[in-house]
């Protein structure tokens, strides 16, 4: 039985948190009496949620922040734990795709990739989490992916960012379980968001489209719980036990048949 209780009253910093996933997860968390922090790249869509959540009586805090940045991260943590805000729950969102020909894709998306849904976890991880150790108190959610199970051609770079993230959380929270705290990956499979438009993989919304809302729920759910792994659908629950079970080149290869791009 999952205890909200413990969420009444903390800090929670959620990044990507201006539209889908992210929007909702602050949702739910505010719902469960915590305060947030709100942070992503456009400032009207944060003054947006902020004031949603605040006119339902939530503590909100903004930081305007673009993880594509090296030193965002940094940016971030100097102001909230560095300016006194004593963050329990991390909520690692943000995140970006790229759907097409690896060969011809653009290069700075493949990169950016890398460094929103794979340095900036890292980075965040190691700044916020150092203090919850010290606490003994605290919880993180990392956003992997269904997609995190096996390679996706076609969207190669993501796929491998969300295999990443997926592994850095089980390992962080062996590490940190000792200390009280919690960490859960989340791999959610399609979303009803932005992001395949903004990826241009709308290839990928043919089959079942999941909220954002009972993604949030149920991933919050599991952070409470500290469920170390949360796979929000049933389709993606029986995708991870069947790649176990199939060689990867033939689920590789099956994949690619079906994400290929189809020619003009």
């Amino acid at each position: 039985m999952a205890n909200f209780d413990d969420f009444r009253g903390k800090w929670a910093l959620v990044t990507g948190a201006s539209a889908g996933i992210g929007a909702a997860l602050a949702r739910e968390l505010a719902s469960k009496g915590a305060k947030l922090i709100l942070t992503a790249r456009r400032k009207d869509r944060l003054d947006a949620l902020a004031a949603e959540l605040a006119a339902k009586g939530t503590e909100v805090r903004i930081v305007l922040a673009d993880l594509t940045r090296p030193d965002a991260p940094e940016a971030i943590y100097d102001a909230t734990e560095g300016a006194g805000l004593t963050v329990d729950i991390l909520i690692n969102n943000a995140g970006l795709g790229q759907y097409g020909d690896f060969v011809s894709s653009n290069l700075a998306q493949e990169l950016s990739q890398v460094r929103v849904n794979c340095e900036a976890v890292v980075h965040l991880s190691r700044l916020f989490v150092e203090q919850m150790v010290a606490r003994r108190r605290g919880w993180v959610l990392v956003v992997a992916s269904t997609a995190s199970f096996q390679p996706v051609p076609f969207i190669s770079t993501y796929a491998a960012t969300k295999a990443f993230d997926r592994f850095f959380a089980l390992g962080l929270a062996e590490e940190v379980a000792p200390y009280g705290v919690k960490v859960t990956a989340l791999c959610p499979g399609p979303t009803q968001s932005e992001f395949f438009e903004v990826a241009g993989a709308t290839e990928f919304k043919k089959g079942p489209i999941q909220s954002a809302e009972d993604v949030a729920r149920l991933a919050v759910r599991a952070l409470a719980n500290g469920q170390r792994t949360i796979i929000p659908n049933f389709s993606g629950r029986l995708s991870a036990i069947m790649v176990r079970l199939l060689p990867v080149s033939a689920i590789t290869w099956l994949v690619a048949k079906v994400a290929r791009p189809k020619p003009f």
